[in-house]
Parts: C-alpha cells; structure tokens; sequence
C-alpha cells in the first residue's frame, strides 16, 4: 500500500527538500542528498529502507531480498539517435510483504514472473528495467514494509531519476479503499468479488492509459483522482512528491494499488512464493491480460516520448 499524506491524520506532509548534492560526490550519494527528505514513517514501520538494512535482526538474502536490471544503453554512432530505456517497473513491497507484485513486475518488464531465486530471462519480445524489494519471512513479512515516499533505496531512486516513466505496483485490501455496494455496472466490485485496481500518480496520461487499457482487459478499475472517487481514494493515489513514482525525469510517474482478491485471481495458487511462481500462467489467462494490459498502456505512453 503507498498511502499519501492528508491532513489532519497521522501521515506527515513533506515541507521541505534536501540539500543539493555536494560536488564530487559519489553519483548515488548525489540521488540520495539530492532527494526530498523523507516523512515521519507510520506507526510501527521502519523509517526508510537504509534503517531497515541496518537492523542486525534482519538479513539479507534470509529475512529480504533485492533485484534489479538495468539494461546497458550506449551509443558510438554520431550520425543516428540510439534507443533508451524509458520506462522502469517497481515492486517496493514485493515477495511476502504484498503477494504477487514482484510476479507481476517482473511479468510487466518482459521477464519470467516464475524465477524466484534464479537469473530471470527475458520472455517477451521487449523488456524494461526493473526494481524489486521482497519480504522472504516465513511470516511476519509485513513488518518489512516502508511507506513508498520514505523509499531510500539508492538502485530504485536511481532507476526512478533516469527514466521518463515508472510504473510501480503496490497491494491493499478492498475493505482500506471505503469502496460502497455496487454504484454502476463495471465500476464498483461487488462485495462478494472485490477485485478493483487503483490507478494512481502524478502522470495524467499514464493513468489514463492504464485505466483504459486494464478496463479493456476486463479487469475493475477506477482512477484514484476521478472525481467519483477521490475523497475515498486520497490515500491510495500516489501524489506524493516522494513517491519514487513521481521521481523520474519528468516529475511524475503511475502506480497500481491492487486488492488482495485481484492479485490472488491472477494466479493458479498465490498462497506462497513458491506457488506462485509456478502457477501464473494456470490463471486462465487473468495474470497475462493483466501484464499485456500494462504493457500496453507503457507502450501507448512511451510512443509519444522521443529521444531528442
């Protein structure tokens, strides 16, 4: 989940930005001074990533994991324009902590959503960057979580600051978004199927892609800034300014806020890591509408972002 701040409750509004970069220093020590500060973390949360990988209690590759690809870019040609990565795929809150967003980043970015431990390959014919922090408790793996806009993780703010979009992926539960009995057909889930995806983040257009394309895959979806739904969904929307969504290039990204019963359908069995890797692609086609829907809408977004 990627709350954002409101006032009057316990999440804390950013005020003020970090210090520019001193000059000389190392270029991911430059992404972290040059990152807002972070908010107050909420209430039994680590405050940022860099205090939860300082916890002795906690061990990497036991208690969490993290992946990531970037994907080498170079051009030596003075007469032509080469291609650039442009978009980056984020799983924050992967493994454990949210089931089935690291399976789907990892899906979106055109690579193998079973490879849990091993190198994953690519399976599609173009592929993104991507990020992934993963919760690898045999339970408990909630207490991992770090509110988005506290995210210090210099390999995901890195990402985020040299692409001109990120996608990032996020879970919630239905009953947190304040959703009514059914209002309109296709819009609100029924009580009894609560599956819905929130659209979130500052880039208008993305949005719109997303919603539009994730609706066509026949999937629920709303957009967390429709007018319908913002005073439910304010907290589910993505604006902070430190979201790493909203620290690419151009300022702005998307998210995804998923609910427990759609994350769940997209797979043949989500009840642990394991099984999700190897079952979603025995989801009767649910997890890849939902992948291509996403890639789709990338696509759409990318298409009007040339190199200069």
């Amino acid at each position: 989940m990627t709350p954002s701040p409101r006032p009057a409750s316990r999440r804390t509004v950013l005020t003020a930005f970090a210090a520019a970069a001193t000059a000389g220093a190392p270029l991911l020590g430059q992404l972290a001074a040059a990152a807002p500060a972070a908010a107050a973390a909420d209430p039994g949360e680590y405050a940022s990533n860099t205090a939860l990988y300082k916890d002795p209690a906690l061990v990497e590759g036991t208690s969490y994991g993290r992946r990531f690809k970037r994907h080498p870019a170079a051009d030596s040609d003075l007469t032509a324009k080469a291609a650039y990565p442009r978009t980056a795929i984020l799983a924050l809150h992967g493994g454990g902590i949210e089931i089935g967003t690291s399976e789907l980043a990892l899906g979106i970015a055109g690579y193998d959503p079973g490879a849990v431990t091993d190198k994953a390959e690519p399976i599609l014919p173009s592929t993104h960057d991507y990020f992934l922090f993963e919760g690898l408790l045999s339970s408990g793996n909630k207490a991992l979580h770090v509110t988005s806009r506290n995210c210090d993780d210099h390999v995901a703010l890195s990402l985020a600051a040299s692409h001109l979009n990120v996608l990032s992926l996020h879970g919630c539960q239905y009953d947190q978004l304040g959703m009514p009995e059914p209002m309109e057909p296709m819009v609100w889930p029924p009580s009894s199927d609560p599956r819905l995806a929130v659209v979130g983040g500052l880039n208008a257009e993305f949005r719109a892609a997303l919603v539009r394309e994730i609706g066509a895959a026949g999937i629920p979806v709303v957009d967390a800034f429709d007018s319908r739904y913002l005073n439910r969904l304010q907290d589910f929307n993505g604006s902070h300014v430190t979201n790493p969504c909203n620290l690419t290039m151009l300022r702005k990204g998307a998210q995804i806020e998923m609910t427990t019963e759609l994350r769940q359908s997209l797979f043949g069995d989500s009840g642990s890591r394991s099984r999700r890797a190897a079952t979603w692609d025995a989801s009767g086609g649910r997890f890849e509408a939902f992948r291509d829907a996403c890639r789709r809408a990338i696509a759409t977004v990318e298409a009007t972002q040339p190199i200069l």
